[in-house]
Parts: structure tokens; sequence; C-alpha cells
């Protein structure tokens, strides 16, 4: 039994099954709280805790699941592609709304960790909180931040923008595909666009297009500001 759980393909399949039970969960009730990431990492916490299996087991088998992180993020230029049209038409607002987002993004958790008093090290691995993974972890790492604490910060504001975005964004009269869209995407990323996707093909492409685009543009102000700090 001990040989079984110090497998990392057994934690492998068990978080394929979490997040397929999440999944299945989330389609039942239609509730956005039944988010199939949050499911599964709970269901998988549950377990490694049970268990007592470290978090270095369980990452053994984890490591393929991260390694079709970017692959999954470029294949959503095909709903971008598909809606080439609408880009097009509002090429200057996206960029510049995602701009925005990106620099409140930064400014907040800037401004935040002073008032909670946070060490430059938290500070700078929370400041790519709001990009895809892969793009976060390596700008953290440029900082001097910590890759897991960014990693985590990443996922828990993807699975929060998934959840509240939609609502609010609807609360306070956006009804707009493109606004919502690209509101979703430069908030939340690649969790958010999951749940874009599934508010319409337009929220999905425009969520998918500003993954990249804040991403870049959080990449090139942390790095601009970078050199007067």
């Amino acid at each position: 039994m001990t040989e079984l759980l110090a497998s990392p393909t057994l934690w492998l399949c068990v978080s394929i099954v979490c997040y397929a039970l999440g999944q299945a969960l989330q389609r039942k009730t239609g509730s956005p709280l039944c988010n199939p990431l949050l499911i599964a990492a709970a269901l998988v916490g549950i377990l490694l805790i049970a268990t007592g299996t470290a978090y270095q087991t369980y990452l053994e088998g984890g490591r393929l699941i991260s390694f079709f992180l970017t692959p999954a993020t470029v294949a959503l230029a095909v709903p971008i592609y598909r809606k080439l049209d609408v880009l097009r038409a509002n090429l200057l607002p996206i960029l510049a709304g995602a701009f925005v987002g990106s620099l409140v993004s930064i400014v907040s958790v800037i401004g935040f960790s002073r008032l909670f008093g946070l060490s430059d090290i938290t500070t700078c691995s929370l400041i790519p909180k709001s990009v895809t993974t892969p793009i976060g972890v390596a700008l953290a790492e440029m900082l001097g931040g910590l890759a897991p604490v960014t990693a985590i910060a990443i996922v828990f504001t993807g699975i929060v923008g998934a959840i509240l975005l939609p609502v609010f964004l609807k609360c306070i009269g956006v009804r707009n595909a493109v606004q919502m869209g690209l509101s979703i995407g430069t908030a939340a990323h690649a969790v958010g666009t999951s749940r874009a996707i599934e508010l319409g093909e337009t929220e999905g492409a425009m969520s998918g297009l500003a993954i990249g685009v804040a991403g870049l543009l959080t990449a090139l102000l942390v790095s601009i500001g970078s050199l007067f700090l």
C-alpha cells in the first residue's frame, strides 16, 4: 500500500478523476461556486493529508499536468482566430483595457503589500498574480520572489475571478461580450477564460486574447519598473 501511495502515476490519475468529478458537479448544479479546479484542489488536498503523502510525491505526477499548461494556453488561439473580425474592430480598446488592467493589478499589489507590511519577497511573488502561470513564475523569479507563492496566488486569483467576475460585471451593468471577455481574461487569466468560454464564443475568444496581451504588458511593465527600483 505504501508503494502504491508513493507512485506519481497514482496521484496523476487521482487529479484527473477529482477534476472530472468537479466538472460533473458543476454541470449538475450550474453554480459558479462549483469550480472544477477548486473542487479538485480541495479533494486532492484532503486525500494527501489523509494518506500522509508528501507534496513532493504528488508533484512528480503533477508535472505532466503542468507540462500541458502551456500547449493548452496556446490552443486558445483557435477561438481568437474565429473572432478576428471582432478583434480588428476593437483593437485599440482591447489594448488599452489590457494595459490599464495590468497596471492596476501591479499597483494594487504593491499598495496593499505596503499597507499590510508584507516583505519585499512576498510582494515580488504576488505582483504577477493576474497573468498565466508560465509568465507569472518567470517574472517572480526575475524579481527575486518565490515561485511556489506566485503559483498559489495565480491559481487563487483565477478561481476567485472565475466565480465572482461574471456576476460582478453583470451587477455593474457590463453586458458587452468583448468587455466581459477582456475583463475576465485580464484579471483571471486561464482559469477565468475557462469560465468565459462557457459564457459565449466571443467572451472566450476575447478572454483568451487578454491572457497573452496582459501577460506581455505585465512583463513589460515589471521589467521597466524593476529598472527604477
